[in-house]
């Protein structure tokens, strides 16, 4: 199953403490991550490594309450105000990319890769070069660079376990011995903010509509991919590279109670299923935990409380990102790089009011028709191509811009 929990021994199973490892752990899974280690049995964790973004104040604090050995910002421009508040804890402070990279190298059993975007390429293959589990968030790797994150995968023995709700529901549901017996996935959507606006409604979403999502409590970025729903387009080329099933049979359902994860249907029509609260603190439990399972204080889903599941077929014509993930994900090449930038760069210019909801998709087209899909191997490719693709995106929407003027 490609990289995909394919080393056990790679986890030091029964032994105690792990050593752990959080990238981006300021953002919102990263807390969650850091919460449950706050609340796990003293000696079951060592935190080797802390390494956040800007928030200097929040990583200082949060490197305190986790006694943890280094702390790292990818900013240089906060190590002054780092290093004053971590003065005399003898936790090590460093920041800029070389040092986030190095951090993310440390000798730790476990690594949550949580940047996201594409600027958590570098570190997640710094951690996986360490070998040990490596609890995967930041999905935009595996979509810009999928082949090669497996393949260091392979190389350094390392584990892969999908921390995104979705995949992590699969992959509980996944017989791994037989996947020949495997007709099909279902990644499940909630349908974000805009899933029952018409045309006209979504033209008018601004960033604080867009950002509400109706379950899930996530960052603004992510917020944003999913009332596009780009968010499942990015998670649909995840799919594909994660689990040994053709893109083809990798389907996605609208399912806005968010009690159903992910389901695997099987040759003899058997369907098995996740279900647990919409809460991030469950998969990512789970992925600190593996091969066991930790107990969460969370509350249960309550399934006669919730009445009933509803499930429906996508709109592609109001979400074509998800469209537009599946044909980038067909064209191969470099042409999910290209997607991911793209889309990146749109909703950046989106939550600076500089394009509307609805161009976020129009632009990541229009740049996916330009740049084509052109190969995308190695590492110093991949990144060009994802920088290529920012700056088409950015030529795109000034037209779009100034057309509309």
């Amino acid at each position: 199953m490609s990289a995909l929990a394919g080393n056990a021994g790679a986890v030091r199973d029964g032994a105690a403490p792990r050593r752990v490892s959080l990238l981006g752990s300021t953002g919102s899974v990263g807390r969650s991550t850091a919460a449950l280690l706050e609340a796990a049995p003293p000696g079951a964790f060592v935190v080797e490594a802390l390494v956040a973004g800007r928030d200097a104040a929040a990583l200082a604090a949060q490197a305190v309450r986790l006694g943890a050995r280094q702390a790292v910002l990818a900013d240089p421009a906060g190590y002054a105000e780092l290093r004053e508040a971590l003065s005399g804890t003898g936790i090590r402070v460093a920041a800029g990319a070389e040092a986030a990279e190095e951090a993310a190298a440390s000798a730790a059993d476990w690594t949550m890769a949580a940047i996201v975007g594409a600027a958590g390429l570098r570190p997640t293959l710094a951690a996986l070069r360490n070998g040990g589990v490596l609890a995967l968030a930041n999905k935009e790797s595996l979509v810009c660079a999928g082949d090669l994150v497996v393949a260091e995968a392979r190389r350094a023995g390392a584990t892969i376990l999908p921390v995104d709700s979705e995949h992590s529901a699969i992959f509980q549901a996944l017989d791994a011995r037989e996947p020949a017996a495997v007709e099909k996935i279902v990644l499940t959507a909630s349908g974000g903010p805009c899933r029952l606006m018409d045309q006209a409604q979504m033209a008018a979403v601004t960033p604080e509509i867009a950002v509400r999502h109706p379950v899930w409590n996530m960052g603004a970025k992510i917020s944003v991919d999913s009332a596009t729903m780009m968010n499942k387009g990015l998670e649909l080329i995840e799919a594909a590279r994660l689990f040994p099933v053709p893109e083809e049979r990798i389907e996605v359902l609208v399912h806005p109670q968010s009690a159903v994860h992910g389901l695997v249907q099987y040759a003899d029509g058997s369907i098995i299923a996740q279900l647990g609260t919409p809460d991030m603190r469950t998969p990512i439990a789970y992925a600190l935990a593996w091969p066991r399972r930790m107990a969460v204080d969370l509350p249960r889903l309550d399934l006669a409380a919730l009445g009933r599941l509803e499930f429906a077929a996508p709109d592609l014509a109001r979400f074509p990102a998800l469209r537009l993930a599946r044909e980038a994900l067909r064209a191969g090449g470099g042409a999910p790089t290209i997607l991911n930038a793209a889309n990146e760069a749109a909703v950046r210019l989106f939550l600076e009011r500089r394009l509307g909801f609805l161009d976020i998709a129009a632009v990541v087209e229009e740049v996916l028709l330009r740049l084509g899909a052109p190969p995308a191997e190695g590492l110093e490719a991949i990144l060009a191509l994802d920088a290529a693709a920012r700056q088409e995106a950015l030529r795109c929407a000034a037209a779009r811009r100034a057309r509309a003027a």
